[in-house]
C-alpha cells in the first residue's frame, strides 16, 4: 500500500522476536503487524493488497467511454446475465460432482465395514473390522491431504478468505483454478475419510472460484485455456461475480437461493446495489435447480421433478398422524428455546476459544516444520476420530425400540423419501430384532444421515447416548477443524448442535413429563444455536435454515434463537470465521467504527511519509522507486518552489513538470472564475483574480509574475497538523513541511506495465511523441501483472522520460486532514476504495489513508496515543 513500509518481523512465529521487540509501542506492533505479547493476539499485517473497487478514469478509459453508446452498454449488461448464469450452472455441477462421488466411497466404505461388522461379530475378529476401516479412512485423508500441499489455501472451508476478498482484501491464490481442483477434489476425499468435516463450506468457496474464473476466460494455471475476451479486466467486475459465485455455493450446498445472497451481502460485501442483488439471486437460483435437476435424476429417475433442492437435505417437519397431541412448536417452547439459544451461544464460545488455541499451537509448532508433518497431524486425527468412531459405536451404545411409525407409509413423496433415508439409516448392531444402536446409528453413518435421524427419528435415543455423543463429537469437531485438508464446519456444527437439541427434548419429555413436544424441533433449534454460536450469522442463516426446512412457521423460533445465540457469544470472543481472518493478519474493515473513534481526525491516521512520483520522471528514478518499496500507490506531484525560473532554465525535465503544474492550476482557476464572481476564501481568490489578471494581461511575462507571486504566497509553510508525531527526526524543517501539489495517483501496476511496453520519450524529444498505450493493453496482463524485479534494466535507458499523467487517476476520493475517522471510514468502505489521499485545502497532499490506517487495532492504538496528548 501506499505510504506503507513492509514489515521486518514475521507475524506468526510468536517464538522468534526481534531485537527491538521489547521497547516497541503497541502502536508500532500494529503497523509492523506483530504480535502483542500482553494480549498474545495477532495483528494485522501489511503485506496483503486491497481490491481496487473504484474505476481508474484516466485517457485510456475515457476513450473506450467516448466508443460506448446505449446499443453497446445493452450489449454489456447481457453478457454480464449470460455469465451469471453460466456461474451458476457451474458452481452447481461442481457440488453435483462432489456430491456423487462422496456418496459413491461412503456407500463402498460403510457397506465393506459393516458387513465385516455383522460377520466378525460372531466371529470374534472385529479387529480385521476396525483395520479396514481405518485403511479406507487413512487412504482417503492422505490423498485429500497431499492435495492441500498442492495448493495451501484450498484447506479449510474457505470462508474465512472469501469473506475477506469480499470486504476487499486480495488474499494470493483465493480464487485460482487450481485451488479450486484441490478443493473440489480434497472436500470429497476428506469428508468420505470420516472426519467430522461438511462439504457445504467449501461448497461456497469452490463458488466464488468459479465466478472469479468464468468470466476471465483464461486460465494462469492452465496457459492453453486462454480467450481474446477483453471484457471484466478489473477488481470491480471480478468481485461482483465473486459475490454471485459465493452466494451460489450457499444455494447449491442447501437449497436456499435467498439466504445464499443474504450470505454475500451479510458475509462482508462492501458495495452493493439493486443492479448486483438481482443477478447474484439469478445466479442462486441456477445453482440450486442445476444441482436438483441432475440429483433428483441421478437418485430417482425421475428427471425434472427437482426432489433434492441442496446436497444438505432436512427433509420435511410433520407430527405423526396418530399423536394428535403433538404440535411442531407453541408458544410456551419460546422461553425454552431463548435457553437454548444462551447455552449454544455458550458452547459455541467455548468451541471457538479451544480452535483458537489450538489454531496457535499449529502456527508455533506444525507450521513452521516440513508440510509432511501437517499431512502426519491429518493422519493422527483420522486415526482417532476413527477409533472413537468404532468403539463407541461396539461398546458405548445402547439398544432401543424401533418406533412403529417408521413402517407407516406416507402419501407425500417427500416424507417417503425422509422416511426411507431414516430407516435405511438405522444400524442394528450387538442389538436383537426390533431394536437399533442408537450410538452406531449416529456415529456409523454419513453426517447427514445423522441429521436426519436426529430430526425425524420417532424412536428414541438414550440421554446417555446423546450426551456421549455430543461431548465426543464437540471434541473431535474442535480438533479437526484446521487441519490440512479441505473442511467445512457448517454440517458438524448442526450435527453436534441437533444432538444437544434432542438431549433437551429427551429430558423435558421424560423428566418434566411435556409430552406436546415435537422432538425433531428441538432438534433443528438446538442446531440453529449451536451453529449461531460458532459462526455468529443472524439474517442469512435463519434464511438459509427455513429454506432447508421448507417451513415457514419455523422463522420465529430459529430467529430468537440465533440472536440470542449471537449476542451470548459476542460477550466472549468472535465468531470462528472472524477468528481464523485474525490469525491469519488480515486487515478486515467491520461494517462501522466505535463512536469513540470519532475523536480521531484523518491527520491523526494518515500515513504521512510519502513515496511520490512526478508528472514527468526518467526511467531511473521510477526503476528505483519501484525496486525500493513496496507501495501499490504512487501520489503524482510537483513541488512549489519559489524559485522556479531558476530551475526551469536549462533542465527540460524540470520544465515540463512544472509547465504541467501550472496549466493545472490555470484550469483549474477558470473553472472558479466560470462557477463564481465572488469567490473571497483562500485561495480560490487568489486563483480568481490570477485568473482575471490573466485574461487582461497582454504580455506572457506578467501572467508568469503574477503566477510566481502567489506560489511563492502558498510557499509559507503551512501549520502542521501533527505536532505529536513528526515524519522522521531527520527531517529538514523544510522537508518536513515541503509542499507538494496532488494531481492524482498511479498504480505500481500501471507504472511496471509502462516500464515493460517502452513507454516514454527523450529529453530532446516532446511527450507528445510518447506511445500511447490503450485500455485493453494496459489490462491485458491483468490480474498477475508483471513484476519490478522481473523487468531486464538492459532493455531500458535510464535517461529516458515517463509521461505519467494520462494514465494517472487525476480525480480519485480525498478527504480533508480534518475529516473525521467516522466519515473517512464510511467513504473508503463503502465506494471499496484502495488508496485514500489527504489534501489539504491549497490542494496540497499531506498524507494517505489505506485499509492498514482503518483498522480497528490501528485505530486503537491511535486513540490511546490521542488520549497520552490531552
Amino acid at each position: 500500500m501506499a505510504g506503507c513500509r513492509g514489515s521486518l518481523c514475521c507475524c506468526c512465529r510468536w517464538c522468534c522476536c526481534c531485537g527491538e521487540r521489547e521497547t516497541r509501542t503497541p502502536e508500532e506492533l500494529t503497523i509492523l503487524g506483530e504480535t502483542q505479547e500482553e494480549e498474545d493476539e495477532i495483528l494485522p499485517r501489511k503485506d496483503y493488497e486491497s481490491l481496487d473497487y473504484d474505476r481508474c478514469i484516466n485517457d485510456p478509459y475515457l476513450e473506450v467511454l467516448e466508443t460506448m453508446d446505449n446499443k453497446k452498454g445493452r450489449r454489456y449488461e447481457a453478457v454480464k446475465w449470460m455469465v451469471v448464469f453460466a456461474i451458476g450452472v457451474c458452481t452447481g455441477l461442481v457440488g453435483l460432482f462432489v456430491d456423487f462421488f462422496v456418496r459413491l466411497f461412503t456407500q463402498l466404505k460403510f457397506g465393506v465395514v459393516q458387513t465385516s461388522v455383522e460377520e466378525c461379530s460372531k466371529k470374534g475378529c472385529l479387529a480385521l473390522s476396525l483395520l479396514e476401516l481405518l485403511g479406507f479412512n487413512l487412504t482417503f485423508v492422505f490423498l485429500g491431504s497431499l492435495l492441500v500441499l498442492i495448493e495451501p489455501v484450498a484447506a479449510g472451508s474457505g470462508i474465512p478468505e472469501i469473506k475477506c476478498y469480499l470486504n476487499g482484501v486480495k488474499v494470493p491464490g483465493i480464487v485460482r483454478l487450481r485451488t479450486l481442483l484441490c478443493k473440489a477434489f480434497g472436500v470429497l476425499f476428506s469428508v468420505a475419510g470420516g472426519l467430522f468435516v461438511g462439504k457445504e463450506g467449501p461448497m461456497i468457496h469452490s463458488g466464488a472460484v468459479v465466478g472469479a474464473g468464468l468470466p476471465q476466460f483464461q486460465s494462469i494455471s492452465l496457459r492453453k485455456i486462454q480467450f481474446n475476451f477483453p471484457y471484466f479486466r478489473s477488481d470491480r467486475d471480478k468481485r461482483d461475480f465473486v459475490s454471485a459465485g459465493a452466494a451460489a455455493g450457499v444455494a447449491a450446498a442447501f437449497g436456499a437461493p435467498i439466504g445464499g445472497t443474504l450470505f454475500s451481502l451479510e458475509e462482508g460485501s462492501s458495495f452493493w446495489n439493486q443492479g448486483l442483488t438481482w443477478k447474484v439471486l439469478f445466479c442462486s437460483m441456477s445453482a440450486t435447480f442445476t444441482l436438483n435437476f441432475f440429483r433428483s435424476g441421478i437418485q430417482f429417475g425421475s428427471w425434472g421433478s427437482f426432489q433434492l433442492p441442496g446436497l444438505l437435505n432436512f427433509g420435511e417437519f410433520k407430527c405423526s398422524d396418530s399423536d394428535k397431541k403433538c404440535h411442531l412448536w407453541t408458544a410456551m417452547d419460546l422461553g425454552f428455546f431463548v435457553i437454548m439459544g444462551v447455552i449454544g451461544g455458550l458452547l459455541g464460545a467455548t468451541f471457538n476459544c479451544l480452535n483458537k488455541r489450538l489454531a496457535k499451537y499449529r502456527m508455533r509448532n506444525v507450521h513452521p516444520k516440513p508440510k509432511l508433518v501437517r499431512v502426519l497431524e491429518s493422519l493422527l486425527v483420522s486415526l482417532v476420530t476413527t477409533v472413537v468412531i468404532f468403539v463407541a459405536s461396539m461398546v458405548l451404545g445402547e439398544c432401543r425400540q424401533m418406533s412403529s411409525s417408521s413402517q407407516i407409509s406416507n402419501d407425500s413423496f417427500r416424507l417417503q423419501v425422509t422416511l426411507e433415508d431414516v430407516n435405511s439409516s438405522i444400524k442394528t448392531f450387538f442389538c436383537p430384532n426390533e431394536t437399533y444402536n442408537d450410538m452406531a446409528t449416529l456415529f456409523f453413518n454419513p453426517q447427514e444421515s445423522a441429521i436426519l435421524q436426529l430430526f425425524h427419528q420417532d424412536g428414541t435415543f438414550s440421554p446417555i447416548t446423546l450426551a456421549l455423543f455430543f461431548a465426543l463429537y464437540f471434541l473431535l469437531a474442535c480438533w479437526t477443524y484446521g487441519i490440512s485438508v479441505p473442511s467445512g464446519l457448517f454440517v458438524p456444527s448442526l450435527l453436534c448442535g441437533a444432538a444437544f437439541g434432542r438431549l433437551v427434548a429427551n429430558v423435558l419429555k421424560s423428566y418434566i413429563g411435556l409430552g406436546h413436544i415435537y422432538s425433531g424441533t428441538f432438534a433443528l433449534i438446538g442446531a440453529a444455536a449451536f451453529l449461531g454460536g460458532v459462526v455468529r450469522m443472524t439474517i442469512s442463516l435463519t434464511v438459509i435454515l427455513i429454506e432447508s426446512t421448507n417451513e415457514i412457521t419455523y422463522g420465529l423460533p430459529i430467529m430468537i434463537t440465533l440472536m440470542v445465540a449471537k449476542w451470548t457469544g459476542d460477550f466472549f470472543n468472535k465468531g470462528i470465521y472472524d477468528i481464523h481472518v485474525g490469525l491469519r493478519g488480515v486487515p478486515l474493515l467491520e461494517w462501522e467504527t466505535e463512536v469513540e473513534m470519532d475523536k480521531l481526525r484523518a491527520s491523526d491516521i494518515m500515513e504521512p511519509n510519502l513515496t511520490y512520483v512526478y508528472p514527468h520522471t526518467r526511467i531511473q528514478s521510477l526503476v528505483s522507486i519501484l525496486r525500493t518499496t513496496v507501495h501499490h500507490a504512487f501520489p503524482v506531484v510537483t513541488e512549489n518552489r519559489g524559485n522556479e525560473k531558476e530551475f526551469m532554465k536549462g533542465n527540460q525535465l524540470i520544465s515540463n513538470n512544472i509547465k504541467f503544474k501550472k496549466s493545472s492550476i490555470l484550469t483549474r482557476a477558470g473553472e472558479q472564475r466560470k462557477r463564481s464572481q465572488s469567490m473571497k476564501s483562500y485561495p480560490s481568490s487568489e486563483l480568481r483574480n490570477m485568473c482575471d489578471e490573466h485574461v487582461t494581461s497582454e504580455e506572457p511575462a506578467e501572467k508568469e509574475d503574477l503566477l510566481q507571486q502567489m506560489l511563492e504566497r502558498r510557499y509559507t509553510p503551512y501549520p502542521n497538523l501533527y505536532p505529536d508525531q513528526s515524519p522522521s527526526e531527520d527531517w529538514t524543517m523544510e522537508e518536513r513541511f515541503r509542499p507538494l501539489t496532488f494531481h492524482g495517483l498511479i498504480l505500481r501496476s500501471q507504472l511496471v506495465t509502462l516500464l515493460v511496453r517502452g513507454v516514454c520519450y527523450s529529453e530532446s524529444q516532446s511527450s507528445a511523441s510518447q506511445p500511447r498505450l490503450s485500455y485493453a493493453e494496459m489490462a491485458e496482463d491483468y490480474p498477475r501483472y508483471p513484476d519490478i524485479h522481473d523487468l531486464d534494466l538492459t532493455l531500458l535507458n535510464p535517461r529516458m522520460i515517463v509521461d505519467v499523467t494520462p494514465y494517472m487517476n487525476p480525480s480519485p476520493f480525498t478527504v480533508s486532514p480534518n475529516t473525521h475517522v467516522s466519515q473517512v471510514f464510511n467513504l473508503f468502505r463503502t465506494m471499496g476504495l484502495r488508496h485514500l489521499p489527504v489534501v489539504n485545502a491549497v490542494g496540497e497532499i499531506v498524507g494517505i489513508i489505506t485499509r492498514h490506517n482503518l483498522t480497528n487495532e490501528f485505530l486503537q492504538a491511535r486513540l490511546r496515543q490521542h488520549y497520552q496528548t490531552i
